[in-house]
């Protein structure tokens, strides 16, 4: 029996983000052999593998589609990155059987200035930071005051002492700039490892990071095949549960692993615990009412409102990292040889 547009509202929960796992899978495994021996005509597939939830189902997806032999993972720590990271990685590639090369980028961002570059423009508003302190960078969240998303840098002392400080946008802007070298970095030897083999690149956004920019252009958002980027996080966890990705992975909270201080993507970019998130975009974006979601979601009236607003200005700042080289003409000429 179909629903009236008042029972689908009155209906809807996160209930409503609920996939047949079996079907998803099925028909994203297809997706990436069609892709891989038609359009892109490679013969395997490479991804960075950082322990996180979605990777970790990429890999499994990527097993599934061309075969373990077939699939590449790197895992590619620097100063920053948590330990953890690199061992939950490792249970990933064990658990599916896939190829593991560590490649360990400190050395070359040493080399390049990223921490040097960042530790400069933190100095700014910290004499006294050194490589002995630790940092982080985090926003306000849109649930409160004006609605305006203000950045801080929060830093901690060698005695453990946090300080949270606003940053002016210079300042902002060139932490981020020193910070983007690392994802840069990592899809330089993705592709590498790509070349070598004749593999295609995986790249790992779900569909709530795909739609408000969260990745750095010419670095995590660049690959050949993005296999679960029309999925909300939620559903990314259901294929994890299907797929068989380890329990601890999918209990750890989603986290950037960037800055040397522990950061979740909560504090560092989204206004909302990633369930809750999915709901507001997924009503975004199906037209349903305000009321309707901010109940789904345990938001008031008010929050609903500051919410959508945030995804909107996201949307709209972020909308160049989607874009494509901007030509002062159209050059088709290569298409004509297909």
């Amino acid at each position: 029996m179909n629903m009236d547009r008042s029972e689908v509202n009155a209906a809807f929960s996160a209930d409503t983000l609920k996939i047949d796992p079996e079907q998803e899978t099925e028909k994203i495994v297809a997706a990436l052999r069609n892709q891989l021996r038609g359009t892109l005509r490679k013969r395997g597939l490479v991804l960075g593998l950082s322990g996180g939830i979605d990777s970790s189902v990429c890999a499994a997806l990527a097993a599934r589609a061309v075969g373990a032999r077939n699939v590449l993972a790197l895992f590619m720590p620097e100063n920053d990155s948590d330990p953890e990271s690199l061992r939950l990685g490792r249970t990933v590639a064990e658990a599916f059987g896939i190829d593991s090369v560590v490649e360990d980028i400190g050395p070359s961002l040493q080399a390049m200035g990223c921490y040097d570059r960042r530790d400069g423009f933190i100095r700014e508003l910290v004499p006294g930071y050194t490589a002995e302190w630790a940092s982080k960078v985090v926003i306000s969240s849109a649930l409160e005051g004006d609605g305006y998303n203000i950045s801080y840098l929060v830093v901690q002392d060698p005695q453990g002492q946090q300080t949270r400080l606003r940053m002016p946008p210079s300042v902002y802007l060139g932490i981020v700039a020193a910070t983007n070298m690392k994802q840069r970095t990592r899809k330089q030897l993705e592709y590498f490892h790509a070349d070598r083999l004749n593999y295609a690149v995986v790249g790992t956004p779900n569909r709530l990071e795909y739609d408000q920019g969260f990745f750095v252009k010419n670095g995590d958002g660049a690959a050949d095949v993005k296999p679960i980027a029309h999925l909300y996080k939620s559903q990314v966890y259901q294929l994890a549960a299907y797929l068989g990705v380890p329990d601890e992975i999918c209990r750890r909270p989603p986290t950037t692993d960037t800055y040397s201080l522990p950061q979740t993507q909560e504090e560092f970019y989204f206004s909302l615990p990633y369930d809750r998130m999915d709901l507001c975009l997924y009503g975004l974006n199906h037209g349903l009412p305000a009321d309707v979601v901010a109940r789904a979601a345990g938001l008031t009236a008010d929050q609903m409102s500051r919410v959508w607003a945030d995804i909107g200005a996201k949307r709209r700042a972020t909308r160049y990292l989607h874009l494509a080289p901007q030509f002062v003409e159209p050059v088709d000429e290569v298409a004509r040889w297909e």
